[in-house]
């Protein structure tokens, strides 16, 4: 089997921490990787047999389809029999990632690759939907971590939530189940296990409304309450941006606010670095790489700041360092608002607009590869030309560059093509800019449209898969001491450097629960506050034996008046619905069937009677009467 997943993902393979964060190793899932492997070999030989070749995708996606049947589902749901059941979602999503690599090898049967790939998405998702315990979902099929062979080596553990966003599995993402999962893990409902922060358990005061004992720092773990602080401390870092740039100290000392600021930009420097190397590349995204060019023009500001500080109060060198580095920020003002999308795409008008231009982003990379090839020929052309007229002018170098980029602009400049190497010189700047204005830029636009179609024609399942990526971001890299930025720097500087190295665990945490308490009190209090009613309504909701996120709508207000189970209004329902996991024809062919059936019936006991009658007569009839007939 070829090598297509990395060994290092989310959970940062075998790697050991202590105390501060949780011990990464391997957990014991209690089925190993090569049964794991074996199951999902089954489920893919199920899928194969299944569809055997090319189809309609419609046939498999459509409810009630008629491949992938009930019988098809109950064989999958079954396929590790009783005692590992709960790694068939981890399977269904192995098998899906091995038909698509078996896809990009085998190019003549790629669409067959994809469509078993499809396949495993709706078996998964209808096992999901079907599972009528939420628990055993929830802690077994979803964030339970499992371990498969590879290249005879056992994979890092990962959990089918996680899986499922790595590989942008929608059709998982989008099922009832999943995003309920998403839910617990994103208000905090579903946490990190205390002793083995790699597991994931419910939250045992869950339905306490009891006001203090939500009042931990464990609560923080939460996604939901990090990214209103991320947030709120994304307002204020551009705050302190807006008033740094707009109050200049020409003498090049650093103020307060400057301060604040770059200390902020170091903590979120920290926290990127810390973030990538517990989850390693899978970590690395648009807005990853966002950050890392604005954290790095603010360091060069930074940098240039200090270099000024160096040089004697009034110089020119003191000056020209410090222009420098006002000019780095200034130049970093659109990103330092763009970041702010960053914590709004939790709203789905944001998210949905968010997912657009990050696919508008990828397609511009095909235009870029072409114009770079493109580019570089016509370049070599002009600057060609020039060096034939070397002895009598000075170099263009400068120009060709400044005349190649308006065009890309729709800007060019023919007139300054007039004496260039005529008539050469404008017969191929002529060429260039239609190559570029009139095929390229319409790629490009094509490309645009292409991605905009594609996300706006399935946008909530990408919002969904959107959002489920942000909460993992949150709970996939364990750490036991959730100290986010610019709180990072007091964990680093003033507890994990004095304290930890000669600190035994116990009192470590309990130093840490105390500096995280001094630290969130606003937040933790504030958080209290939503978990106690949440409790609330969860224990409301049990105590009507209803899910703990359901909600009460208004047409469920009298729902103690409207018994249909006990009413004739059911009877009438159900013999006016349609049936809808038949089509018409199906029906009617099935309805002649039936009274086809009824009519042999009775022609058959008909039969069947006049036979009992003559049989009958011949018993009761004389001997004498009988002997005509039978002449």
């Amino acid at each position: 089997m070829p090598n297509f997943t990395p060994r290092r993902h989310a959970l940062a393979g075998r790697r050991r921490t202590t105390h501060h964060n949780a011990t990464l190793e391997e957990q014991p899932t209690g089925i190993d990787a090569k049964t794991v492997t074996l199951v999902a070999m089954r489920i893919k030989y199920l899928v194969e047999e299944t569809i055997p070749c090319e189809l309609a995708e419609d046939q498999i996606t459509r409810p009630h389809s008629a491949i992938i049947n009930n019988n098809v589902i109950e064989l999958a749901r079954n396929a590790g029999g009783d005692e590992n059941k709960s790694c068939v979602i981890y399977c269904l999503l192995v098998c899906l990632e091995w038909f698509r690599w078996q896809s990009k090898k085998e190019l003549y049967d790629a669409d067959l690759g994809q469509l078993r790939a499809v396949a495993c998405q709706i078996i998964a998702k209808r096992i999901i939907e079907s599972t009528d315990d939420q628990d055993y979902l929830f802690q077994e099929l979803l964030v339970k971590r499992f371990s498969h062979l590879q290249n005879s080596e056992t994979t890092d553990p990962m959990s089918a939530v996680e899986r499922a966003v790595d590989l942008h599995a929608l059709d998982i993402i989008g099922s009832s189940g999943y995003q309920k999962c998403i839910k617990y893990l994103w208000n905090g409902w579903i946490i990190q296990d205390e002793f083995d922060p790699t597991q994931f358990v419910f939250y045992k005061k869950l339905t306490s409304v009891n006001y203090w004992n939500h009042v931990h720092p464990d609560r923080l773990k939460a996604p939901a309450y990090q990214n209103a602080f991320q947030m709120f401390v994304s307002f204020i870092y551009l705050g302190l941006y807006t008033a740094a740039i707009n109050t200049v100290n020409p003498d090049g000392d650093i103020d307060i606010v400057e301060g604040i600021l770059y200390v902020l930009t170091v903590g979120f420097i920290f926290d990127e670095v810390a973030k990538f190397w517990k989850v390693g590349r899978w970590y690395l995204g648009f807005w990853n790489v966002f950050n890392c060019i604005l954290y790095a023009l603010m360091t060069t500001s930074f940098v240039f700041r200090c270099v000024a500080l160096s040089e004697p109060i009034d110089t020119p060198d003191r000056t020209k360092y410090n222009t420098l580095s006002y000019n780095f920020i200034a130049f970093s003002a659109p990103m330092f608002w763009c970041r702010v999308l960053l914590y709004l795409d939790s709203f789905r008008v944001f998210g949905a607009m968010l997912v657009i231009l990050k696919q508008m982003f990828q397609e511009t990379f095909i235009f870029f590869s072409l114009l770079i090839i493109i580019m570089v020929g016509f370049l070599q052309a002009f600057i060609g030309l020039d060096n034939t007229d070397a002895e009598e002018a000075p170099p263009m170098t400068g120009f060709i560059f400044r005349t190649m980029t308006n065009a890309i602009l729709q800007s060019p400049e023919f007139d300054s093509f007039d004496k260039f190497s005529p008539p050469f010189g404008m017969i191929l700047y002529y060429i260039f800019t239609f190559v570029i204005m009139v095929l390229l830029l319409n790629i490009l636009i094509a490309l645009f449209n292409s991605a905009y179609e594609d996300i706006t024609g399935n946008a909530t399942d990408e919002f969904m898969a959107l959002f489920a990526q942000k909460t993992l971001q949150f709970v996939r890299a364990p750490d036991e001491n959730v100290f986010l930025p610019p709180f990072n720097l007091i964990e680093v500087f003033f507890l994990v450097i004095p304290f930890e190295w000669w600190m035994d665990r116990k009192r470590y945490a309990k130093l840490n629960d105390r500096v995280l308490s001094v630290c969130y009190l606003p937040l933790l209090f504030i958080s209290a506050f939503v978990d106690t009613r949440n409790a609330r309504h969860i224990a409301h909701n049990r105590a009507h034996n209803q899910p703990d996120d359901d909600e009460r709508e208004e047409w469920e207000e009298l729902d103690n008046h409207a018994d249909f189970e006990n009413s004739d209004w059911k009877e009438k329902v159900k013999n006016a619905i349609p049936n809808v996991e038949e089509d018409i024809s199906t029906q009617e062919i099935k309805k002649v069937r039936k009274e086809l059936q009824e009519l042999v019936d009775k022609i058959e006991k008909a039969g069947l009677l006049r036979v009992e009658v003559e049989d009958l007569l011949k018993e009761d009839t004389p001997e004498a009467i009988r002997a005509p007939d039978a002449e």
